[in-house]
C-alpha cells in the first residue's frame, strides 16, 4: 500500500479513535448517564501508593485497607479497588508524583511517558515528518494506555531505548534494560537475551542499574517496605487466577487458558511452557548474532507471551516490536504478507478485551502470538540467507592445479592468470571481487575474515557458533 495511503488511513484511524475516547471518558465520568458507583483509572493507584511514601507510611501502600482508602481520598468514595503490586523502586516515581494534585500528576506522567515513547519509536522506525507520528499515535494500545492511566510507556520506552543502544553503547543499554525493575517481570527475557549474545558489558549495567534503583528505594523507605512487598507478592498470584482481573484482557498464554476454561494448575504449567519456548527463541536469535532488528523485535515480541501478567494495554511493547520489522523493512523487505499481516493485527489492537468477551476467545494472546510468529519465520529466513551464503563457494576457473599452502591472493592471482586469454586484459589480483578471496580451502568463512563486505551486517556463522 502506497505510503500517502497509509498516512490518510492512519488519520482517519486517530480521529476515530479519539472522538470514542473522549465518549469513553465522559460515559465513564458520568457526564452522558448518571453511574451506579463511581469510576477511576489505574493511575490512582499510583497515587495512593505514593501519598502514602509521602507521609511516611511507604509500607502501607501495600497494606490493602490502607492503600484503598488511600485511593479514595485520592479520586471520590465507592470506587473500586486498583491493586498495588509494584516494588519500591517504581514507588519512588510514585512518592515524586504524589507531591502534585491527583489531575496534574495524572497528565504530566502520561504526557511525559507518551513523549518519551513517541521519541524511542520515531528514532527506530527513522522516519522523519508527522506522518509517522501519526501513525504510532493511532497504535490503539496508545490510546488505552492513557484512558486507563497506565505505565506501559515508560517500560516500552526503556525497552526500545535499550535495543537502540546495546550494539553501541552496551552498558548505557544495560542502564536502561536495569531500569524494568520498576515492573520486574517485563525484564524476564532481558539476561537470557544478552547472555546468548555475550553482551556482558550490558549485562552487568542491568545489574548494576537494578541494585542501585533497590539500594536507592531501601534507603528512602526501608527494609519494612521490601517486606511488606515480598508478602503482597506472594499473594497476587491467587488474585490474578481467581479472575478479579478479567481473563478477557489478558495477553498471556495463562489467561488465554482460564479464559478457554482451564483449571489454574493446568493454565500455570501452559504458561511455563510457553515462557520455555519464548525463553529459547530469543536466546538463538540474539546467540546466533542475527540483525539488531530482528534480536530486537523477538525480544519485545517474546516478553507478552514469556511474562506470567500481561494485560491487553501492554500489548503497547509489541509496537516497538513492529517498530523494529519497520525498521528492517528498508533493508531486507518485508514481504507484503508479513505488511498486511502487521495491519491486521494493528486493527485488532483496537478492542482486545471486548472482542475476547463476545468471541470467547484469547484475542490479546492471539496478537501476541501471531507477532512472535513472524518475528520468528523472518529470523529463520534471515538465518537460512546467512547460512547459504557462508557455505556458497565461488568456482575456480584455473586451468592449473593449485597447491595447499597457497593463500587466497595466491590462489586468486592463479585464476587470474589462467584465464587471461579468454577474459582479456591483465588485472591486479588486489583488483578482484573481495568474495572470492574471503574463503578458505573448505569454502567457509573463516574466522576473523572481512564478513561485512558481503552484507549491511556480518552473517553469523552456521556452525552454531557466535561472532558476539
Amino acid at each position: 500500500m502506497a505510503r500517502p495511503r497509509v498516512s490518510v488511513l492512519c488519520t482517519v484511524l486517530l480521529a476515530i479513535e479519539l472522538g470514542f475516547f473522549v465518549f469513553i471518558a465522559a460515559g465513564t465520568h458520568g457526564w452522558i448517564i448518571p453511574l451506579k458507583r463511581p469510576s477511576s483509572t489505574d493511575f490512582v493507584s499510583f497515587y495512593a501508593a505514593g501519598s502514602l511514601a509521602d507521609s511516611g507510611t511507604p509500607a502501607l501502600a501495600y497494606n490493602r485497607a490502607a492503600h484503598f482508602a488511600a485511593e479514595e481520598r485520592a479520586a471520590q468514595k465507592g470506587i473500586t479497588y486498583n491493586f498495588f503490586y509494584y516494588p519500591p523502586p517504581y514507588l519512588l516515581i510514585c512518592a515524586a508524583l504524589a507531591h502534585l494534585p491527583y489531575l496534574p500528576a495524572f497528565v504530566v506522567f502520561e504526557t511525559g511517558t507518551l513523549v518519551f515513547y513517541l521519541a524511542i519509536v520515531r528514532l527506530i522506525v527513522g522516519e522523519p515528518g508527522w506522518e509517522i507520528l501519526v501513525a504510532i499515535l493511532a497504535f490503539p494500545p496508545v490510546l488505552w494506555t492513557i484512558g486507563l492511566g497506565q505505565n506501559g510507556f515508560l517500560t516500552t520506552g526503556l525497552f526500545g531505548a535499550a535495543t537502540l543502544l546495546v550494539d553501541r553503547r552496551p552498558f548505557a543499554a544495560g542502564l536502561l534494560f536495569g531500569g524494568l525493575c520498576c515492573k520486574p517481570h517485563f525484564a524476564l527475557l532481558v539476561p537470557v537475551a544478552l547472555a546468548a549474545g555475550g553482551h556482558w558489558r550490558a549485562l552487568a549495567g542491568a545489574l548494576l542499574s537494578t541494585l542501585g534503583l533497590c539500594l536507592l528505594s531501601l534507603i528512602a523507605f526501608g527494609p519494612q517496605t521490601w517486606h511488606e512487598f515480598l508478602v503482597a507478592l506472594a499473594s497476587s498470584p491467587g488474585v490474578y487466577a481467581s479472575g478479579r482481573v478479567a481473563f478477557t484482557g489478558f495477553a498471556t498464554p495463562f489467561g488465554a487458558a482460564r479464559l478457554l476454561g482451564a483449571t489454574p494448575t493446568a493454565a500455570t504449567i501452559l504458561q511455563g511452557a510457553a515462557s520455555a519456548v519464548a525463553a529459547a527463541f530469543v536466546g538463538l536469535v540474539w546467540r546466533h548474532n542475527l540483525p539488531l532488528p530482528v534480536r530486537a523485535a523477538s525480544l519485545t515480541a517474546a516478553t507478552p507471551i514469556a511474562v506470567p501478567l500481561a494485560l491487553f494495554y501492554d500489548l503497547v511493547l509489541d509496537g516497538i516490536a513492529a517498530a523494529w520489522l519497520l525498521r528492517a523493512d528498508g533493508e531486507y523487505r518485508l514481504p507484503q504478507t508479513a505488511r498486511w499481516l502487521l495491519a491486521g493485527l494493528y486493527i485488532l489492537c483496537l478492542n482486545p478485551r471486548g472482542l475476547a468477551a463476545d468471541w470467547h476467545l484469547p484475542i490479546g494472546t492471539l496478537i501476541a502470538l501471531a507477532l512472535s510468529m513472524l518475528v520468528g519465520i523472518i529470523a529463520l529466513r534471515r538465518r537460512e540467507s546467512a547460512c547459504s551464503v557462508s557455505f556458497w563457494r565461488p568456482k575456480l576457473r584455473s586451468r592449473r592445479p593449485v597447491t595447499p599452502a597457497a593463500d587466497d591472493r595466491g590462489i586468486a592471482a592463479a585464476e587470474l592468470s589462467a584465464g587471461q586469454a579468454d577474459h582479456g586484459p591483465r588485472k591486479s589480483a588486489a583488483n578482484l571481487p573481495i568474495l572470492p578471496r574471503i574463503f578458505d580451502n573448505a569454502g567457509r568463512l573463516p574466522r576473523g575474515s572481512a564478513c561485512r563486505s558481503l552484507s549491511h551486517s556480518a552473517p553469523p556463522p552456521c556452525d552454531g557458533s557466535s561472532s558476539a
